[in-house]
């Protein structure tokens, strides 16, 4: 047997080792091959969805817990609904006629003028209510009886539920009775010079309500009903009772007819407070303002 040529030796050795890496190489590329490609992402992913499924048990942890307390609240709307209820307290009718009843039909005093008074108990002590206030009234304050009693003095030193007649000797002579349109009234002077301009702008812009006017009086020294310390804005001669057609609008109802309503502008444009800002709502009820009552006491008419 020849010997081996080196050359040839070199060759094969080289070739074995060659042989041997490309041997390793192609086992770590099988290898790598049978790895997930993507296995760094999926484990972000499984990270991810292990965090919302934890914030949906706590969601769901809230959501029972909103459950109980609507259930809780259902229960005790529940009771309240199967509680009785008080009776309703009917409105007054002490003061307001059955709808329909002409004025002719009831029974008026006369103030010590000779003007007509107005029924008892008419108007109460109260906030305006809120749909009045937003839309009648607007800048108009109503006097109280201390602001009354200011600048005009006291109308007299005792009072009651019916309508008795002045005693102070200065209101006395800022009273006057007149003629206005279809009625005669006693009120302090400028207000009853107030209400004829009213009247007269009335008479020209809407004829068939001048017409259709009536009055349950001014004049009434008495207190508020439901009161023996508050006095009436009447009994200082500086609010008037209106009606339409001889009839009164029913006191308390929270509605009013549709020419008393045209009539609060009037009034109001003129700077009078309209009672259907009570909260009884009192619609026939026009008073002088704060702002006019001492507007005149500051122009020397009162």
């Amino acid at each position: 047997m020849r010997p081996l040529n080196p050359i040839a030796a070199v060759v094969i050795g080289m070739s074995v080792i060659l042989a041997a890496a490309v041997f390793a190489f192609v086992g770590d590329l099988l290898r790598d091959t049978d790895r997930d490609p993507n296995a760094g992402r999926i484990d972000r992913l499984t990270q991810q969805f292990a965090q919302q499924d934890r914030e949906i048990q706590s969601l769901r942890a809230e959501l029972n817990s909103v459950k109980r307390k609507v259930t809780e609240l259902e229960g005790k709307v529940k009771e309240l609904a199967e509680a009785p209820r008080p009776e309703p307290v009917p409105p007054s009718t002490a003061v307001s006629p059955p709808p329909g009843e002409p004025l002719s039909q009831q029974s008026f005093s006369i103030d010590q003028f000779g003007g007509m008074a107005p029924p008892e108990e008419t108007e109460n002590m109260t906030e305006p209510m809120q749909l009045a206030k937003k839309r009648f009234n607007e800048g108009i304050i109503r006097p109280t009886p201390a602001v009354l009693r200011q600048i005009l003095g006291e109308p007299r030193s005792v009072y009651s539920t019916s309508c008795q007649p002045v005693t102070n000797p200065k209101l006395l002579k800022t009273l006057e009775s007149r003629d206005i349109g279809h009625f005669r009234l006693t009120m302090i002077r400028p207000a009853l010079d107030s209400l004829g301009q009213i009247m007269e702008r009335l008479r020209k812009e809407e004829p068939d309500i001048y017409a259709a006017i009536g009055t349950a009086g001014a004049l009434c020294v008495r207190y508020v009903r439901g009161s023996n310390r508050s006095v009436s804005s009447h009994a200082w001669g500086a609010a008037v009772d209106l009606t339409l057609k001889k009839n009164l609008d029913r006191l308390g109802d929270s509605s009013t007819q549709f020419g008393l309503v045209v009539l609060a502008e009037f009034f109001n444009d003129a700077g009078w407070y309209w009672g259907a800002g009570y909260s009884r709502e009192d619609s026939m009820h026009f008073e002088v303002g704060e702002a006019l009552l001492r507007k005149w006491a500051a122009e020397g008419k009162l």
